[in-house]
């Protein structure tokens, strides 16, 4: 088998460019996990974001370098995502200069408090999965859903520097390099948001609050629930501002007035259409996998090309809105006290007669395609410790076959190196 024929194509999104918006303002896409902006400034210029790897930041900066030598005298964070933060000792050049971001900054990857209780293997691990760091390319890691697949990996998370002007008010006009800058506070992916508006040149640099994938509202790497009606409402923002320009922390940039208005229109529709559809589900007593199994896109929303399942999942953002409004408990008594995975897997097992025929539906699930009930089938065998090596052997090619009809990269990602880390004994 081979990746999604769309997964391939998406990857056109990435290709590297330097755009030049407007005299001065620049965006580098596809050169890193994540977009860099610069703009020229008097005698001194401004970035915006500083993407993922010292490396890819080394690249960027030559670019940048090429349309202005004077020095990089401030840095804008959007937001905290190791994706945007992780270049800022490069585009600094050692120096100490004004590195800015909302008062509400904060990772939960890279200064990481080691003093308290934190799940930080766990999400490093799931980190490392989702985007497939390890995978070969572009064989195995076609791209990131976000970002090319063949980014430069020297030095991820290396070059953050930690901010030292944080912006407090939710919108204010600020002088740097000769250039005047609204800075907005917009949360969305993460709740330290924050936009930059050139309000002359009607170009918004809008971070993560944008970009033409479905959203990310829940990332499988594990996060902190992500305010869906926040999100929407930071959309109806960047809706008044009427850019001429959208340019997003990921992807290609996108040019007109009309465009930008119904495409961010569309994708907050998207949003509020899961919100509405999720809330009436869980009103009429319907459970989080129903739910999840359930709930589409409407045709209109479901066909445009920035709402194409790449990067974010609908299923995955059901799941997270009644998880994250109501909590784990779908109102079902029976779910109140699951039985642990190894007791259900052994009545399991019992009831249909025995682990031998447990792992002979599971090959003849995995023979007619049926990877998902394989995989279900080969978890309740290996917990219960009754033909391991079998049973991992059907779980391996279930997670590589779901891997290929995957047109989402995280979870494609996730299958092939989890599978890699499962064969590895790891």
């Amino acid at each position: 088998m081979a990746p999604n024929p769309a997964l391939v194509k998406h990857s056109e999104e990435f290709r590297k460019e330097l755009f030049e918006l407007a005299p001065g303002v620049f965006t580098a896409v596809g050169y890193g996990a994540s977009n860099a902006h610069m703009l020229v400034g008097e005698e001194g210029n401004v970035v915006i974001d500083t993407t993922d790897s010292t490396k890819a930041a080394e690249n960027i900066l030559a670019l940048f370098k090429e349309k202005s030598k004077a020095p990089i005298e401030t840095i804008i964070y959007t937001h905290s995502h190791r994706d945007h933060i992780s270049g800022a000792t490069v585009m600094s050049g050692g120096r100490d200069i004004e590195i800015m971001a909302h008062a509400k900054f904060s990772s939960d990857i890279v200064n990481i408090d080691e003093s308290r209780p934190a799940p930080n293997a766990a999400i490093m691990a799931r980190t490392k999965r989702q985007f497939g760091i390890g995978l070969s390319f572009p064989d195995e890691r076609v791209n990131m859903g976000l970002g090319p697949g063949d980014r430069p990996t020297e030095g991820i998370g290396a070059g953050h520097i930690p901010p030292n002007k944080r912006i407090s008010e939710d919108r204010v006009t600020i002088s740097r390099c000769g250039l005047d800058l609204d800075l907005v506070h917009a949360p969305g992916e993460t709740p330290d948001h924050m936009m930059v508006w050139l309000k002359d040149q009607e170009i918004l640099f809008c971070a993560d609050n944008f970009y033409p994938i479905f959203p990310n509202l829940y990332a499988i790497r594990g996060t902190p629930y992500r305010d869906f009606d926040a999100w929407a409402d930071s959309l109806d923002v960047m809706i008044d501002l009427e850019p001429a320009i959208l340019v997003s922390g990921h992807g290609r940039p996108i040019f007109g007035k009309e465009e930008i208005r119904a495409t961010l229109e569309d994708y907050r529709d998207a949003i509020r259409y899961i919100i509405a559809e999720a809330a009436a589900g869980m009103n009429a007593g319907k459970g989080l996998e129903e739910l999840a199994g359930e709930i589409k896109l409407p045709d209109h929303l479901a066909s445009k090309s920035f709402l194409q399942e790449f990067y974010g999942k609908v299923s995955w953002s059901v799941k997270a809105y009644v998880v994250g409004t109501l909590g784990w408990f779908d109102g079902n008594p029976t779910n109140l006290n699951r039985l642990p995975p190894k007791e259900e897997a052994a009545k399991s097992v019992k009831l249909a007669g025995g682990a031998d025929k447990v792992l002979t539906s599971a090959q003849e699930a995995l023979a007619e395609d049926d990877s998902q009930w394989a995989m279900e089938l080969a978890d309740r065998l290996i917990v219960l410790g009754d033909f391991v090596p079998a049973a991992t052997g059907v779980k391996l090619a279930a997670m590589r076959k779901m891997a290929d009809l995957e047109i989402n990269a995280t979870a494609r990602n996730y299958y092939l190196l989890y599978a890699k880390e499962l064969e590895a004994g790891t």
